[in-house]
């Protein structure tokens, strides 16, 4: 036991002697290093810097994407859908149901009448005022108030001449024209002028019956009997006899000019130095050409 204790008399001796010299160690921080001053150039970064970073976030906006510059643009574009709205329409329409087909139902009332006025006064709208408590209808209208082939047909045979319709002008007001004239072509009841890239109608006429008549067989032979000439064989017979052909152009030949050699330009009379044989030599000089 005696020995057991002296060791721990002199752990706790060398512990003691250790926490005494910690406690009197002084500690010395670290000297601080004072902030270099920034050079002109990085300055100017910093502060290019500072600049960017207080740069506000820009919604991300394509500049092919048109901006919207006020309400007047926007309602005349509403006015185009329901005038497309009404061309595929057969009956007139009020302006509850072209309102709900331009999803406004919920839009002021200001706007709404904005609507109803223009709509009133646009040259391709027939408007209906009310009738018998009904509400106002509005309708479209095209350039041929033509919407059945009985209509087209009366149409051309109240004309006064024998001018042709533009079918695109039908199809404004008659969507299903180009069905009914294929049908009415092939009665014989129109002549009808197609594109020849898709073959749609462009033209039409009405077709008078009684012009049409019956050609013998015998004649039709005679005529498809008939040769024609070759091609080019015509202009071959006119160039022989001395004649240009309309459809090829005539070349004109310019005169060659023969370059004329200068003529030599005389002597100009020099100074007479035989002063002492003037009278022996005799004067030509009035014979010169």
């Amino acid at each position: 036991m005696s020995y057991l204790q002296n060791k721990v008399q002199s752990f706790n001796a060398n512990l003691g002697a250790v926490a005494g010299k910690i406690s009197n160690k002084r500690t010395v921080a670290a000297p601080v290093k004072p902030a270099p001053s920034p050079t002109p150039s990085q300055a100017s970064d910093s502060a290019k810097n500072d600049l960017k970073r207080k740069r506000p976030d820009l919604p991300e906006v394509p500049y092919s994407q048109p901006r919207d510059t006020g309400i007047g643009q926007h309602i005349m574009t509403q006015i185009t859908y329901a005038i497309d709205y009404l061309k595929t329409k057969n009956s007139p329409q009020s302006l509850p149901d072209i309102l709900s087909y331009l999803s406004m139902q919920t839009r002021e009332e200001s706007y709404k009448r904005n609507i109803e006025t223009i709509l009133m006064r646009h040259d391709k709208v027939n408007y209906h005022p009310k009738s018998e408590g009904g509400p106002a209808l509005f309708s479209f209208r095209p350039a041929h108030n033509i919407r059945s082939s009985e209509g087209l047909l009366r149409h051309l045979q109240s004309q006064h001449t024998a001018q042709g319709l533009s079918v695109k002008e039908l199809r404004d007001g008659w969507p299903d024209a180009e069905d009914a004239i294929t049908q009415l072509e092939a009665e014989g009841k129109l002549l009808v002028t197609r594109n020849k890239k898709d073959n749609h109608a462009r033209m039409v006429w009405l077709n008078d019956p009684s012009l049409n008549f019956e050609v013998d067989d015998e004649f039709q032979n005679i005529w498809h009997k008939i040769k024609l000439p070759e091609p080019g064989a015509l202009a071959d017979e006119l160039e022989r006899e001395g004649l240009t052909p309309a459809n090829k152009h005539r070349i004109i030949k310019k005169p060659v000019k023969v370059q004329e050699k200068p003529k030599r330009k005389p002597r100009s009379g020099g100074k007479t130095t035989n002063v002492h044989m003037a009278g022996i030599l005799k004067d030509y000089s009035h014979l010169k050409k």
